[in-house]
Parts: structure tokens; sequence; C-alpha cells
């Protein structure tokens, strides 16, 4: 996975609350055997109203999502985050989100950031009425600003998730970090053991 430390841009504001995995990517799309067009799938049951926040022009290009309270609750299937963010979004935004949603965000390098009700309240509202309006989410610092509207507030992190995003670390490069340790303790491991070979 990439490192972030900044996230950098406009926001669509997805004025809904308790969005579910399966509205982020209907069960559907759980067929396919790549990791790769989800994109097409995102909240693709909405997208066939015209007037759904994604079909709106002034939003397009956006890599930030404002979610409402409980996003991503429901079913563990990282393909909702993999949707969100072949879509092109490196950040979402809400009060609350459902644990296995953010635990998957996090393997997966979207940061998740966990803001006040009324700050999303009001980053809604903001960007409703200027889409142009540009957001910082700075992972280093734990801080989202917008200083058109004089906003800055921090989320909360973990340290060792902090450490994932800035070094751009999966579970598999975490393991690669003690690489030299596993080596050693192969290279002494009792002969009677289960090998690799």
């Amino acid at each position: 996975m990439k490192a972030v430390q900044i996230v950098q841009g406009t926001a669509v504001p997805l004025d809904r609350t308790d969005v579910d995995t399966d509205q982020i990517i209907p069960s559907d799309w759980l067929k396919r055997v790549e990791r790769t067009g989800f994109e097409k799938g995102l909240f693709s049951e909405w997208r066939d109203d015209r007037d759904f926040v994604l079909n709106q022009e002034q939003y397009s290009g956006a890599n930030i999502l404002i979610g409402g309270l409980n996003f991503g609750t429901g079913s563990s299937r990282e393909h909702a985050v993999w949707a969100i963010q072949q879509y092109g979004f490196d950040a979402v935004i809400s009060p609350r989100f459902a644990d296995i949603f953010r635990n998957n965000c996090t393997k997966n390098g979207l940061v998740p950031v966990t803001a006040d009700a009324d700050v999303c309240e009001t980053l809604m509202r903001a960007v409703e009425a200027d889409p142009t309006l540009e957001i910082t989410v700075d992972v280093a610092r734990l801080t989202v600003e917008v200083p058109a509207i004089g906003l800055e507030t921090t989320f909360p992190m973990d340290a060792a998730t902090q450490d994932r995003f800035l070094e751009g670390l999966d579970d598999i490069g975490l393991t690669l970090r003690v690489a030299a340790d596993i080596d050693d303790y192969e290279s002494s491991r009792r002969h009677w053991m289960p090998s690799q070979a």
C-alpha cells in the first residue's frame, strides 16, 4: 500500500446515515475474481437516480467522501473499501465507522477520519454550498483543516495505525519489517519441527 501523510482535495457530501457495505458495493459485485473494477459498483443502486450526489458534475474529481453516522455497517467485505478507493477517494470522514469497515480501511490505505457529528454537519453544508472547497486531512498531525471556513479539528488514530499509513505498510509490509528475525529463527529452528520445504 502507498504511504499517506496528507490527503488534500475536494469532497463529496453523502448526507445519509447507516450506510452499509451492501449499499456501498452491492453483493452482485462480489462474484468478481479480480480486485479491480469495483468503482463501477460503488453505490450502484443509488446511482440509478440522476440526482444522487455522485452523479452531480460539481463533485467530480473529489478525493474525500463525507458520510453520515454509522458509515460502513454490515458485512465485512473488503470490496467496499476497494470500491471507494478505486472510484478515487483517499479518505472518508464520518462521525462513526463500523469497526470492521474501519479496520479494512486501515489495512488497504483508505484513511478513516472520525470527526464529531457537528464537524461533519458543518463540512456537509460547506461542501454543498461550495463544491470547490479545499479540505486537508493530515495523517501525520491527525488534523482536518478547511481554512476557507476557519475549521480545524483533530481526529483519533492509534499510533500503530498512524504508522501504517505514514510508512505505507499493509500486513505483509509489517511482517517484512522483521524479516531478519524470521530468517534467524528459521535458520536455528530444530530439525524435527515442521519446515517450509
